[in-house]
């Protein structure tokens, strides 16, 4: 007897569901079976990975379906191969005791010959992904004409992905009639437009806090200068030596060199990315979920939609340029009520950052030292040991040899054998650590804060010539307190109608600058415009360069708002109060910018 048998649903998916060791409802499978069981509305179910989202609106979709008639009633579509690969592995795992139910994957990177044969015998499920079974409504070799059920999964990450139009072309091959479900981690406004355009007067069910991540998550923080990422990455490595996870990378060519050299430093590691083949994915993602790799090292579009259990971290090499996609990586692991741990290697240009990952999962990050060489050594020690106590000895096998065994060691104490065992097992760490030095930030290295403080804790306010205090011009300084000159108030034709935010636009920054990363100060995103702070010295570069750049296929444009910023306002080449200001009422985030 299990908390699922009072759910309604068939015998042979509650015999399933029991040989699985499925006892009770996670909180969106207690919400969504009743409510997609018994309701006829549209549905938008909002809940993070790694909650049980396939059961919740799988096992329903498996009761409702009728055997009977072999043509595709049930539709889902997911972002990536790999979910649905699992998704479709899951279903005919819940429907082993319902004899004839066909469930067709539809993905690309296999011969779509196999698939179109498979859907011309009949299917009752389809699992998709949107640009295959796209491909494959073109050819007209699909018919959606019987569909009354379109799951959406993972909705915030297909359209992250691009796939915006095959969902539309999709959608609309559907029946009007069709029940349609979302089902999402986050709710962009692209994911809000979509359920808008789409869905009538859907239900919404949300488990936990709107855009939030998992409950079962901690969320870890190591701050280090920018040339110690590496040695630090090893560190927390090193001093979790159970550690199985992801290492989440930028891009393509920083993936296969992180993986490169921890491959060459002697870990179980191998590299997932978009230049791979689906043979080559194929067998890294069989080695990882097998075990054979300890650390699978991924960019964020190779890593959506995997389903690996039991991961117990998730490394941010570098954090993502998009907010939400912390929630996504972070939700790799806790899955399945599991406590797992999110961990952010930042350099110390970046802490200022932190603080819109933690409004993104509501959460406070934990600042922790990195591992010191000792620390390091006496976690390996421990688990040296472990092993050593662990050890199995098949007498019978060894036995033979036991007389010259004893004779070799004979004039070694019982304390000698001891330390030499495990020297043999510990002599690697102790030697690379031996003179390792220490990677943590001291705090007269970290950047100066955003406001000066006199010994009352009050801001100074200089006086000005009639004898009104005012706020200072906006200086940056080093970490010495040395000014490197005013800040520049620039302007740029991007804004939230691009999609624009703080992170992208920094983002864009960067790609646009070489040497050394600029010292980005105030960002205020608007509906159209947007405006950022820099040093002057730095303005005139990066106009030239941006001015030379793409956003989402659009002309970047960037000028002057003024000549400097100060305390009241933006101000023309002579000093005058600039008029025209254009309203901004978008997101804040501070740099290392110092008033």
């Amino acid at each position: 007897m299990t908390a699922f048998d009072d759910s309604g649903l068939a015998p042979a998916l509650l015999q399933a569901i029991a040989d699985l060791g499925f006892e009770t409802p996670t909180p969106v499978q207690a919400k969504v079976i009743p409510a997609f069981l018994k309701g006829t509305r549209d549905m938008v179910a909002l809940a993070q990975t790694g909650t049980g989202k396939t059961a919740a609106y799988g096992l329903p979709l498996l009761h409702l379906t009728v055997l009977a008639n072999a043509v595709p009633q049930g539709l889902i579509l997911c972002p990536t191969r790999e979910l649905c690969l699992q998704i479709a592995k899951d279903l005919n795992s819940f429907a082993k005791h319902m004899r004839g139910l066909k469930v067709l994957a539809v993905y690309g990177g296999a011969p779509i010959d196999t698939q179109l044969r498979a859907l011309h015998r009949g299917v009752h499920i389809i699992v998709a992904t949107p640009g295959r079974l796209n491909d494959v409504l073109r050819r007209k070799r699909a018919d959606l004409t019987a569909v009354k059920w379109v799951i959406l999964d993972e909705a915030d990450e297909m359209l992250n992905m691009g796939f915006q139009e095959d969902l539309e072309a999709i959608l609309g091959a559907a029946p009007d009639t069709a029940r349609t479900l979302l089902f999402s981690a986050t709710m962009p406004r692209a994911v809000a437009a979509m359920a808008g355009k789409y869905m009538d007067d859907p239900e919404e069910i949300l488990v936990g806090h709107r855009n939030s991540g998992s409950d079962t998550v901690r969320h870890e923080c190591y701050v280090v200068h920018a040339k110690d990422r590496y040695p630090a990455l090893k560190r927390i490595i090193d001093c979790q030596p159970s550690l199985y996870g992801i290492v989440f990378c930028r891009t393509r060519a920083e993936t296969q060199e992180v993986a490169a050299h921890l491959m060459s430093d002697g870990y179980n590691a191998d590299a997932l990315h978009g230049d791979l083949t689906q043979v080559q994915r194929d067998r890294v993602m069989h080695a990882f979920r097998t075990r054979k790799l300890q650390l699978l090292v991924a960019t964020d579009v190779a890593a959506r939609g995997l389903d690996v259990n039991d991961l117990t971290h998730v490394i941010n090499y570098n954090l993502p340029d998009d907010a939400d996609l912390y929630t996504h990586r972070s939700g790799r692991t806790g899955r399945a009520g599991k406590e797992g741990i999110s961990i952010v290697i930042a350099n110390i240009r970046e802490e200022y950052r932190l603080r819109s990952l933690e409004s993104v999962v509501r959460k406070r990050f934990t600042h922790k030292p990195v591992p010191s060489a000792r620390e390091v050594c006496q976690s390996q020690l421990a688990t040296v040991l472990e092993k050593i106590k662990g050890l199995k000895v098949d007498e019978s096998r060894l036995g033979p040899y036991l007389p010259a065994i004893d004779a070799a060691l004979a004039s070694m104490s019982r304390e000698e054998l001891a330390r030499r065992l495990v020297a043999q097992e510990f002599n690697r760490f102790l030697e690379y650590y031996s003179d390792a030095p220490d990677l943590n930030v001291r705090t007269q290295e970290r950047p100066a804060r955003f406001e000066r403080r006199d010994g009352d804790g009050r801001s100074p306010r200089p006086v000005n010539r009639d004898g009104e205090g005012r706020p200072p011009r906006p200086e940056f300084r080093d970490g010495g307190g040395r000014s490197d000159g005013p800040v520049t108030r620039l302007v740029v034709n991007l804004g939230r109608r691009n999609a624009l935010t703080p992170p992208t636009l920094m983002s864009l920054i960067n790609r646009a600058t070489r040497g050394p990363m600029l010292r980005i100060g105030r960002i205020e995103i608007g509906e159209d415009t947007s405006l950022f702070e820099v040093c002057g010295a730095d303005a005139r570069d990066l106009i030239q360069t941006m001015n030379h750049t793409h956003y989402e296929n659009r002309q970047v444009r960037v000028m002057p708002q003024g000549r400097f910023y100060d305390g009241h306002g933006p101000r023309d080449a002579g000093g005058r109060p600039n008029q025209v200001r254009p309203p901004f009422r978008g997101a804040r985030l501070g740099g290392a910018v110092q008033h």
